[in-house]
């Protein structure tokens, strides 16, 4: 298990869905759509100025959202799903996008979504979404569960 190097992220959504989503993995995939959207920019403006990008890569927690993004899953079975929403698959198979799945003691992105202890956040997580002396370098990964 290699460890994640900590650059800090570049850019995390916070926004309202505009749609009912009917289950958990359409909210995910409304949520790839979003950021997706908003980041696009990013990379073609890098690109315009000489420096040639790979695919971005997009953390997402939820398996089934990460499966539809790469074709891994049958779109048949998410015939109910907003069809905006698969505009994310078109991307990654442009190679414009790379999602993957990043459970959520992984997904810094995810943090701000959950509860905590007022004393404890800033003890603990502070150092890894703000730049100080003590911010780590590295985040060991999720241990993966025995099937």
């Amino acid at each position: 298990n290699i460890p994640i190097k900590l650059n800090g992220s570049i850019y995390n959504l916070c926004e309202i869905l505009k749609f009912v989503a009917g289950s958990a993995a359409e909210a995910e995939l409304g949520a790839l759509f979003l950021t997706a959207q908003k980041i696009k920019i990013i990379p073609r403006t890098l690109e315009e100025l000489g420096h040639p990008q790979p695919p971005t890569p997009v953390h997402c927690d939820n398996t089934t959202a990460v499966g539809i993004s790469n074709n891994t899953l049958k779109r048949q079975r998410s015939r109910a799903m907003e069809m905006r929403y698969f505009w994310v698959a078109d991307q990654v198979e442009n190679k414009i996008l790379d999602v993957c799945n990043h459970p959520g003691k992984e997904n810094l992105a995810d943090y701000p979504s959950k509860t905590s202890h007022p004393t404890q956040h800033h003890i603990k997580v502070r150092p890894f979404y703000q730049h100080m002396d003590n911010s780590p370098r590295l985040l060991q990964r999720a241990p993966t569960l025995a099937l």
